[in-house]
């Protein structure tokens, strides 16, 4: 099979190239009179990870899709992350995943149908990791290579997690380290050295399975998960649809190995700038080491997790029964003039 590296053939890179949030309000934007359906359980007004609806059984059906151009160079990776962000959005509101077809765009005249192959069979290595198939999908002839998934999946509505059902006095815990655009885009510059972009590799190809557990404890009240528009954007989106503001304590956040290694040598995505201009003024006041990590455009990111106080103990016993050694990165407070106050 030829050797080709396909971050050569996009002009971003995984969850980077989404559209900044204040466009996106922008675009979603409509005049148009707002139809009701009651069965709709969550759509998008709260920017929740995936829309709801309700079976009328005690459950509700959940939908989502996500797709990329390629943020590493390996075919069968690049399917591995872009399958394993898509199934993400599913976990972080509680649920399970039933199937999934893919979303698929390939440049024919560029890339032969071997190196597309592999793509769409990393996609199904995770498929078949979190035990649903990869049932289908459409295609395209594109000029950039793209490839995600349409997710569906299945709650119970007592399980359901908002961005809205945030509440004061809360701890919040972050499921994966920061860095994910900073060392993909010391990748792209080439400038990573031997073994530094692989840590990243592995946070970006593992499932947030352990969502659906979380769901369960009743002191966890909200969770979504930390992609494109960084740490800091998603947290936003929690407290504004909650009506509360949160602390972050910066020295608390997990960061990827070398990540201020890259950081200090320019490598800083495009995507944390427009995060940055788009909700900035919602943010008290930061350093640019703070400002470059916790807008950082994360791919395949971790679970931003919302818990009560008294109930952290069950939930650090369930997170370190799952591999995971967590440590609380801020609490949510009463609504204030910013929405995060960063120490």
């Amino acid at each position: 099979m030829e050797q080709v590296k396909l971050t050569e053939y996009s002009h971003g890179a995984g969850c980077g190239c989404k559209i900044s949030p204040m466009l996106l309000d922008e675009i979603l934007e409509t005049s148009r009179e707002n139809i009701e359906y009651p069965q709709l359980l969550v759509g998008n007004a709260n920017k929740d990870d995936a829309a709801a609806y309700d079976l009328g059984n005690g459950s509700s059906v959940l939908s989502t899709t996500d797709f990329f151009m390629p943020i590493v160079d390996d075919a069968f990776t690049f399917g591995q992350i872009a399958a394993t962000n898509a199934l993400s959005d599913i976990y972080a509101m509680g649920g399970k995943p039933l199937m999934a077809i893919s979303i698929f765009g390939w440049p024919i005249d560029k890339l032969s149908a071997d190196v597309a192959r592999e793509v769409i069979d990393g996609g199904r290595s995770i498929c078949d990791e979190a035990g649903i198939p990869l049932a289908g999908g459409h295609s395209i002839d594109s000029p950039e290579p793209i490839f995600g998934l349409a997710v569906t999946g299945i709650v119970e509505n007592k399980n359901l997690m908002q961005n809205s059902n945030a509440q004061e006095d809360c701890l919040i815990f972050i499921t994966k380290p920061l860095g994910i655009g900073i060392l993909s885009t010391a990748q792209k510059q080439k400038k990573i050295e031997d073994g530094h972009i692989e840590p990243a590799i592995k946070a970006m190809t593992t499932l947030n399975k352990i969502g659906a557990e979380f769901a369960l404890l009743e002191g966890v009240v909200a969770m979504t998960d930390v992609t494109g528009f960084g740490l800091l954007g998603h947290l936003v989106e929690i407290c504004e649809a909650s009506n509360l503001s949160a602390n972050i304590w910066f020295d608390k956040v997990p960061l990827l190995p070398n990540v201020e290694k890259y950081r200090e040598l320019g490598c800083i995505p495009g995507g944390a700038r427009k995060n940055f201009m788009s909700y900035g003024s919602k943010i008290s006041e930061m350093t640019q080491q703070q400002r470059e990590i916790l807008c950082d455009a994360q791919t395949s990111g971790g679970l931003l997790v919302i818990v009560k106080k008294e109930a952290t103990k069950e939930f650090l016993e369930l997170s370190q029964n799952s591999g995971l050694h967590l440590e609380a990165i801020g609490e949510t407070i009463a609504k204030v003039e910013y929405s995060v106050v960063v120490a």
